[in-house]
């Protein structure tokens, strides 16, 4: 049976215009759309076409890229700059434009609180639509790596820990170089102090001064190449990284709040990320749920007192140390 096969250098004709490169029901053509319709104003982005300078990329091209781009997990900008120049719904979205990452990243960085505002206008957008009744809420974190080791992750015990050993690394030093003096009394002094003993000395230093950072800061560890990030134990095992909140409506299943944290655990976020939820949604859900990971009693009092019926059920794995917040 002969195979159906590709013709590299058979002559093809395209479309006319970049216009017939998707049809007509084709999704991208809705974000498109929704960006049209945005109120850029509101959102801070100011669209003026007549700036001196040399001409920037259009604000709503680039928001178009970002979103639509997000939403089918194209979060890097370096994939995002390809995309415009190898997918055909990205080439037709921008109408042929091709921002480099460095350029979308700018961009992204620079209107972090006017997207932020999108997915509010796009959840209001979505009530419209019926996609989002904002009726029944359901929360759940999960943990996400940071670009950080966890190596780099230090409590205060461990700092004591290895500044005890680096101290006694140094004491051992010292007392090697005084004996080798004794031995070479008369001899001319040494130009330079020993490697080993400055870097020790090095390393004493920048650990004391994390310890210094925990000292004054309420957190119980620090990452000494993320800040932010925290040590999280998710399915992956442990990791230096975030807690990922995301609050979806239970009409259509559609995200309407995504929040990143750095708590350890969910029991401190329930009511967090459902008053973020109903501010989005421009209401008050009847009905908030959550797993046992987000049992405590006072979290879910906040709730309760508004008049939101709250469905976690008890964790009864936290133990007796949590006895008194779980619910």
């Amino acid at each position: 049976m002969a195979y159906r096969s590709g013709e590299r250098r058979q002559t093809v004709m395209f479309p006319a215009s970049v216009e017939e490169y998707v049809a007509a029901d084709d999704p991208v053509r809705a974000y498109d759309a929704f960006v049209e319709q945005l109120d850029f104003g509101d959102l801070g982005i100011e669209l003026d076409s007549d700036q001196v300078g040399p001409p920037a990329y259009d604000p709503k091209a680039m928001l178009k890229l970002l979103v639509y781009g997000y939403s089918y997990g194209l979060r890097s900008s370096r994939k995002l700059e390809r995309a415009t120049c190898h997918n055909v719904s990205f080439i037709w979205l921008l109408g042929g434009l091709q921002p480099d990452h460095k350029t979308i990243a700018r961009f992204r960085r620079d209107h972090r609180a006017a997207l932020a505002r999108v997915l509010k206008q796009c959840a209001r957008l979505c009530i419209e639509l019926n996609l989002i009744a904002g009726n029944t809420l359901f929360v759940d974190g999960t943990k996400i790596g940071a670009n950080a080791s966890l190596a780099r992750s230090w409590t205060k015990k461990k700092g004591e820990r290895r500044l005890a050993k680096i101290e006694r690394r140094i004491a051992a030093i010292l007392a090697e170089c005084e004996a080798t003096d004794r031995a070479e009394q008369g001899a001319d002094s040494p130009v330079h102090m020993p490697a080993e003993l400055h870097d020790a000395r090095t390393l004493k230093e920048k650990i004391q001064g994390v310890l210094r950072e925990l000292a004054e800061s309420a957190s119980t560890s620090i990452n000494t190449t993320d800040r932010d990030c925290r040590p999280m134990k998710g399915r992956q095992g442990s990791l230096a990284g975030y807690n990922l909140q995301a609050v979806v409506d239970d009409h259509q299943g559609l995200i309407v709040q995504a929040d990143v944290v750095n708590d350890q655990n969910d029991v401190r976020q329930f009511a967090n990320q459902i008053e973020q939820a109903n501010e989005v949604v421009g209401g008050t859900c009847a009905v908030a749920c959550g797993d046992a990971g987000y049992a405590n009693t006072a979290v879910l009092k906040v709730l309760d007192e508004q008049g939101i019926t709250v469905i976690v059920p008890p964790d009864q794995v936290r133990g007796a140390a949590h006895a008194a917040g779980g619910l």
